[in-house]
């Protein structure tokens, strides 16, 4: 069997790291949709304005090549506990299908491209798109559902500050991405680091890519700080 990509998606997340462990935690993650040009034809998103949101198949392009195990140990707990694969989301799967629920912008038809926006997206820039359907709340939200060991979303970190040089070096990306301080903030709140360095002391610096700009920020007795915004390399 084999799977083409109907389209490629466009995401200010350019690095695995730092990129919310499920779909919706952050709605200011904005994706832009382009079509392979054999799928560029409107009529393929006919209607789809009727729905709200839509479910994403997808590959896990990155780590594809990696292979899979049948035991993983899924962030949520730490990284010490080992669980079958496929009572996770682990993108060591078998097939490297992912899916993500995302909320409908938008669509336009410009330069015989063919583009869908979305929001709330958790994909890394550049990923396949395999399919795209419509979310059906009747029968895909199970109000009773049982949730596991991801029964409930993790605790946000609220407390997150911008040093003076970064709240400069904001003050100026921000004419090009209106959104960027909502982004660093709900993206941090969602404390990316490795599990393990949830409750460490240590004042270890950490950095992500959201669009073209390196964040540089670390966290201290539990308050987070960005030290720098600055143009990524390339």
């Amino acid at each position: 069997m084999q799977l083409d990509p109907v389209a490629i998606i466009h995401s200010p997340y350019k690095q695995k790291f730092a990129i919310p462990r499920q779909p919706g935690l952050v709605s200011e993650a904005v994706g832009q949709i382009e079509f392979m040009p054999e799928y560029s034809d409107p009529n393929i998103l006919r209607d789809i304005e009727q729905f709200s949101h839509l479910w994403l198949l997808f590959e896990f392009h990155q780590t594809a090549g990696q292979g899979w195990s049948p035991l993983v140990r899924p962030p949520r707990l730490g990284g010490n506990r080992k669980m079958g694969v496929f009572a996770t989301r682990s993108t060591f799967r078998p097939n490297a299908i992912g899916m993500s629920v995302v909320e409908l912008i938008d669509w336009q038809y410009q330069h015989n491209k063919l583009l869908l926006n979305v929001k709330g997206i958790d994909l890394l820039d550049g990923t396949p798109i395999l399919d795209i359907k419509p979310y059906i709340p009747y029968s895909d939200a199970v109000p009773d559902a049982k949730g596991g060991f991801a029964a409930t979303e993790p605790p946000q970190n609220t407390d997150i500050n911008f040093s003076q040089t970064a709240q400069q070096q904001l003050d100026y990306y921000q004419q090009h991405y209106p959104q960027l301080e909502a982004l660093i903030r709900n993206v941090l709140a969602q404390d990316p680091r490795p599990a393990y360095k949830k409750n460490n002391t240590d004042t270890q610096e950490y950095g992500m890519t959201l669009y073209d700009c390196n964040i540089r920020w670390q966290v201290i007795a539990g308050h987070c700080l960005v030290l720098s915004i600055e143009k990524a390399a390339n």
